[in-house]
């Protein structure tokens, strides 16, 4: 089938989409554009999205970080070509180096983002790119181009769509974190987040500097980019292109801010790293100490511990299993599979109730519908742990009864009450700042106040600086203590 022919079948369609759609007039170049997501549909999926995105990843216990990320984020977004739009800055317990823009004016930084920047100029020229993804419309022309041309937007699931943890917007919402922007996209954010935060006051040479630290969190993590750059595709060399973007701002300008030792100083006691109080690994046992249940998982199986789920997967991913919770209310597990077949979430149900570790259980196979697709058969266990809380186990694997299925109902029945006082009461990671008293080498410097050798690469990005580099008596530095189980 020729090229030519495929077009001339899709132009009719994107078109008869086209006189469907609505214009919208962007708010930067002022110029009308086929839209298929109005300002009102932006400002619902951004509301719908604020609360998924909670729920997914939590926002970070610091008030005083939280007010000081809103209070600049603020002060940038009135600079910007939306001022009177209902902004909102969430900093999230997550230890990614991420920040991230959803429609309507809603901007979220990682506590990871911030204990590798370092200054408050820096801060703000992060939250600046992120407001001109929302000013500019990126995500909405997006969706739109994905919609026009028949790619669709959703997220995968691993296991059904009947188990969805959440409504269609906010489902919708967080597939945003999937989409990726464009090289023109990126490059039109980067100019208005050094326009953005050299109108709010801030020096714009400072942005240059983030995307420095970037790469050599890239580089550190063996081309496993972090999140930032996974979901915004670098179209260059983006330091370079700040810089040049910065000399021209500030031409003529005095008395920027920069703030660097205001901002460091902020950092002090942030978490550092996973936090072992939402759960961590030790081998193949998983523990929680803030929920208060271990289980172990199968050995040798690859594993990812998110805030809502922690998920597994056997070699060559023929098997997979995931642990969350269930919104359950006040059903016993049986009472709750009867409820979810009988409203058809469960075409079919095999198994019965039991105790797992001393809690009350369900455990069986269920039976999901798949849209086109003949139903799935899972491995399935529900446990009531506390009041208000029941876990939700799902696995699959090739076959009905075959290995990785007897390790993921193995796997179901080792869930127990976690009681061991030394696995409850671990501790996170956290930055510390300090000031030198005398000169000296970085390294040497640090390794006095206490830093392991093992922290130094670490210790030298959130710095932004080199191992052996020269600092002043005076300056401030960040390390990182050690507390987590290893």
């Amino acid at each position: 089938m020729s090229r030519r022919w495929l077009w001339s079948l899709a132009l009719p369609l994107a078109a008869a989409v086209v006189i469907a759609a609505g214009c919208a007039v962007n708010p930067v170049t002022g110029r009308r554009e086929i839209s298929l997501v109005s300002t009102s549909q932006e400002l619902k999926i951004g509301e719908e999205g604020y609360k998924a995105v909670l729920e997914e990843y939590g926002r970070y216990d610091d008030p005083a970080l939280q007010a000081y990320v809103e209070g600049v984020g603020q002060k940038v977004a009135k600079a910007s070509h939306l001022p009177d739009l209902a902004w909102h800055f969430t900093v999230l317990d997550d230890p990614t180096v991420n920040a991230f823009a959803m429609p309507g004016g809603y901007i979220y930084v990682t506590r990871g983002i911030l204990a590798h920047l370092n200054s408050e100029a820096q801060l703000a020229g992060v939250l600046g790119h992120e407001i001109g993804h929302v000013t500019h419309r990126h995500t909405a022309e997006r969706i739109t181009q994905q919609q026009l041309f028949g790619l669709g937007l959703g997220l995968a699931s691993a296991f059904s769509e009947s188990f969805r943890r959440y409504g269609g917007v906010a489902e919708q919402a967080l597939g945003l974190l999937f989409l990726k922007y464009s090289r023109t996209d990126e490059s039109e954010a980067d100019e208005l987040g050094v326009a953005y935060a050299t109108r709010a006051g801030y020096d714009p040479r400072e942005v240059p500097a983030t995307y420095a630290m970037l790469k050599r969190v890239s580089d550190k993590a063996g081309q496993r980019l972090p999140g930032f750059l996974s979901t915004h595709p670098d179209p260059g060399d983006r330091e370079v292109r700040t810089a040049q973007l910065a000399r021209a701002a500030v031409a003529g300008k005095s008395g920027l801010i920069v703030s660097h030792d205001g901002y460091v100083q902020r950092l002090d006691d942030v978490v550092y790293g996973a936090d072992p109080r939402q759960g961590y690994f030790l081998a193949d046992q998983y523990y929680h100490p803030t929920m208060g249940f271990q289980m172990a998982f199968p050995a040798g199986w690859k594993r990812q511990d998110t805030r809502s789920a922690v998920l597994a997967a056997g070699p060559e991913d023929a098997a997979a299993m995931q642990l969350s919770l269930a919104k359950a209310e006040a059903q016993s597990p049986g009472a709750f599979v009867a409820q979810l077949s009988a409203r058809g979430t469960f075409a079919a149900t095999e198994g019965g109730s039991e105790s797992v570790g001393g809690y009350a259980g369900w455990v069986g196979r269920v039976q999901v519908a798949r849209q086109g697709q003949p139903p799935a058969t899972l491995a399935a266990a529900f446990i009531r742990q506390a009041e208000g809380r029941m876990f939700q186990l799902l696995g699959r694997s090739k076959q009905r009864g075959d290995a990785d299925e007897a390790k993921i109902f193995a796997s179901v029945r080792s869930f127990r009450p976690l009681t061991d006082p030394a696995r409850i009461a671990v501790k996170p990671d956290r930055v510390r700042v300090a000031k030198l008293t005398t000169a000296g080498r970085f390294d040497t410097a640090i390794a006095r106040l206490g830093a392991t050798a093992a922290d130094l690469e670490d210790n030298t990005i959130l710095n932004d600086v080199e191992s052996g580099e020269t600092l002043p008596a005076g300056a401030l530095v960040k390390y990182i203590v050690e507390a987590r189980p290893r």
